[in-house]
């Protein structure tokens, strides 16, 4: 078959319009991210929870409501959230309230009612919509949730196990020893990836004074926070008597079950930790050193507060990684969450400041260079740098571009630039120093992304 002369010109022509619309696709390919916050409703109240959502501008950073949301979180307190199974659930953990209505959910005799786990379906425009069922961790006054890397499973770290502090024989004093007779626990989820509907793995371990498996896994007295590094569940626990452990569990991740580890609680040698969390192969312990605060003046307290970065050896063991602890920023105060840029080369910490000052002066955004061999922390030039009053969590957008913070003390949403060459966090272009405004105080943040 041959081509007229008309026929290959247009021939051609198609082909050129079709490498063009090609490459033009290629090019405007990008990432939609959704920015999801969960706080209380009002800021006078530690009522009813709340999920507000944003779009992310994929070119400036800036943030639009996502439509139909805010959605209540399905209970009281909400302070976690995670997003699994390719984007498709979110689970928001709820506190509940205490006697008073409020969120002081520390008390074994008296804890907090109505917490449980809320599973939400993600919409295509990032919208939220409740499922019908909840699920409860099988421990009192729930604070932590987090998921393993597959999105198998769901943890949820309790303040008090059930039985805590009754009897000399519980549940207690047969997972962790014959005197330890108060104690947390960790509770087990498995995903149903399809429904995404959660259900209790058993502790194959360790089984009550009936016989019966116990469903969750007891940790040492008041657990703060705990954190996954490969094949290990690390637990940040505050011991009245010797101050902050770690205690580990190995973690089956083709089981979900955690079984006790041959090292025992290790004892970090410090007594006002915040949280405990991974990044680029380090686990970083956060340190808030008491600070007063009178008369309007903040006065000097014991030491800084400070970051103590550690590798992980066998059995869970922590090792101190050289260098030692890094002081953070003397102008801020209760680091909270410490994220690790996606490449990398950088770190931040969210400071909360001290609550006592009523314009939370010392709240902000500490920066550090991680170097490339040792991982030791260095402060960034330019650091500190603002976030509104308490911020609560700390995010890199789905594009790598963006950080965003959400503050309890001014319920705003505040966003940042990430310089690609320094790591310093520049303002979002056109907003100057304008925040996103929230329903309430916020307490925790995620973001959602899919390619476009």
């Amino acid at each position: 078959m041959k081509f007229r002369k008309f026929g290959k010109a247009l021939l051609m022509s198609a082909l050129s319009v079709g490498a063009v619309l090609s490459l033009s696709s290629c090019v405007q390919s990008y990432t939609v991210g959704f920015l999801y916050v969960t706080g209380n409703q009002t800021s006078g109240s530690t009522g009813q929870g709340v999920i507000s959502g944003f779009k992310i501008d994929h070119n400036t950073g800036q943030l639009r409501p996502v439509n139909g949301m805010p959605v209540a979180s399905g209970g009281s307190n909400p302070v976690r959230a995670i997003l699994l199974q390719g984007s498709r659930f979110v689970y928001v953990l709820n506190k509940g309230r205490d006697a008073n209505g409020g969120a002081d959910c520390t008390s074994a005799g008296s804890p907090c009612a109505g917490a449980n786990v809320t599973l939400f379906s993600v919409g295509g425009n990032g919208s939220l919509s409740p499922q019908p069922q909840t699920f409860t961790s099988q421990g009192n006054n729930p604070l932590r949730m987090i998921a393993d890397a597959s999105g198998t499973y769901v943890f949820v770290l309790d303040h008090d196990a059930p039985d805590s502090g009754k009897g000399t024989s519980n549940s207690c004093s047969l997972a962790l020893g014959p005197n330890v007779t108060t104690c947390g626990d960790i509770t087990v989820f498995k995903v149903d990836s399809t429904t995404g509907r959660l259900s209790l793995v058993l502790n194959s371990q360790v089984s009550s004074a009936a016989g019966q498996p116990l469903p969750y896994f007891p940790v040492p007295v008041n657990p703060v926070d705990f954190v996954i590094s490969g094949s290990y569940v690390l637990t940040l626990t505050d011991n009245p008597s010797v101050g902050n452990l770690v205690f580990p569990y190995n973690y089956s991740q083709a089981t979900g079950q955690l079984t006790i580890s041959q090292n025992g609680p290790q004892p970090l040698n410090i007594n006002k930790a915040t949280a405990i969390q991974s990044g680029n192969g380090s686990i970083y312990v956060l340190d808030n050193e008491p600070i007063t605060y009178s008369g309007g003046i903040f006065g000097s307290g014991s030491a800084p507060s400070q970051i103590l970065p550690y590798t992980v050896g066998s059995g869970g063991a922590l090792q101190a990684q050289s260098g030692g602890a890094v002081p953070v920023d003397a102008t801020q105060s209760n680091p909270l969450f410490l994220l690790v840029e996606s490449k990398g080369k950088w770190a931040y910490v969210a400071n909360t400041g001290n609550s006592a000052d009523p314009n939370n002066a010392q709240s902000g955004l500490t920066g550090y260079v991680i170097d490339n061999s040792t991982k030791q922390l260095t402060p960034m030039s330019g650091s500190p740098f603002g976030a509104g009053a308490g911020p609560q969590c700390l995010v890199e957008d789905p594009s790598n571009q963006f950080v965003y913070t959400a503050g309890f003390n001014d319920s705003a949403v505040s966003g940042r630039v990430l310089d690609q060459n320094s790591g310093v966090l520049n303002l979002l272009p056109g907003k100057a120093n304008k925040a996103y405004a929230l329903p309430g105080p916020a307490t925790y943040c995620l973001v959602n992304g899919r390619t476009s």
